[in-house]
């Protein structure tokens, strides 16, 4: 693609912006709670003054945040492309579109961590496009690519377990879904890379990694970098 370096400075610059107008917008509820709080304890007396600001800032923080996420999940949800799962030249159209639909996550990442896991942070990558069971506990914020991941009902996922459905080599960028069945589980700190199917059931151990387009069968146990079956759903161990 002729001029993709010169498009994808341009693009930065007007990203930054555009990200500073969603946080600013986000701040206006939090900023109106700051302000209605404190006008009720100016003058009455310094120490409580001092608790009611910093009650009002605490408040307006959290209002801030929340604000941030799901309007960031509603933005991104609305403006994110249709993706085609296979691979494309780095310096592609499709890849600034694919850009284009993380910048969303990326803002959304200074409180997201927050509000894992809570009906919010899941309303927020259901907003984002992500297919997610009834009963998914998801206490992390890296389930990246979401319209092209779906999540089982009674799915569980560890703190900072990471869900890619991309990823980029020699000079291409590849995408491909993630699917996890019903009552999988995603250890601390877990990676699963694009195209992988995990089955109902399965377990995926703390820290392991799951490399692209792997099947791991129902009801068996992975760990490992990278991983394979240390358990398989009858209880034994493979040979």
């Amino acid at each position: 693609m002729r001029g993709f370096h010169l498009i994808q400075n341009v693009l930065s610059v007007v990203v930054m912006l555009f990200i500073a107008v969603i946080w600013g917008i986000s701040a206006a509820p939090g900023y109106l709670i700051v302000m209605e709080i404190r006008s009720r304890v100016v003058g009455e007396g310094l120490l409580l003054e001092a608790v009611g600001t910093g009650v009002g800032l605490g408040l307006g923080y959290l209002c801030w945040g929340i604000c941030m996420v799901l309007l960031c999940g509603f933005l991104g949800g609305l403006s994110r492309p249709r993706l085609e799962e296979g691979r494309v030249p780095i310096e592609s159209f499709t890849t600034i579109r694919w850009a284009w639909s993380m910048i969303f996550h990326r803002s959304a990442l200074l409180f997201l961590w927050v509000v894992v896991p809570s009906f919010l942070g899941n309303t927020y990558y259901r907003l984002m496009g992500a297919k997610i069971g009834k009963g998914a506990q998801l206490n992390t914020d890296n389930i990246n690519d979401a319209g092209m991941v779906t999540l089982g009902a009674g799915v569980v996922m560890g703190g900072h377990a990471t869900i890619n459905a991309h990823l980029t080599e020699k000079g291409e960028l590849v995408l491909s879904p993630v699917r996890v069945g019903d009552n999988a589980l995603l250890g601390t700190g877990s990676i699963v890379q694009p195209g992988c199917v995990i089955g109902a059931g399965a377990v995926v151990a703390s820290r392991a990694v799951v490399p692209k387009w792997t099947n791991i069968p129902v009801g068996e146990v992975w760990g490992g970098v990278p991983a394979r079956c240390i358990r398989l759903a009858d209880g034994t161990k493979p040979e």
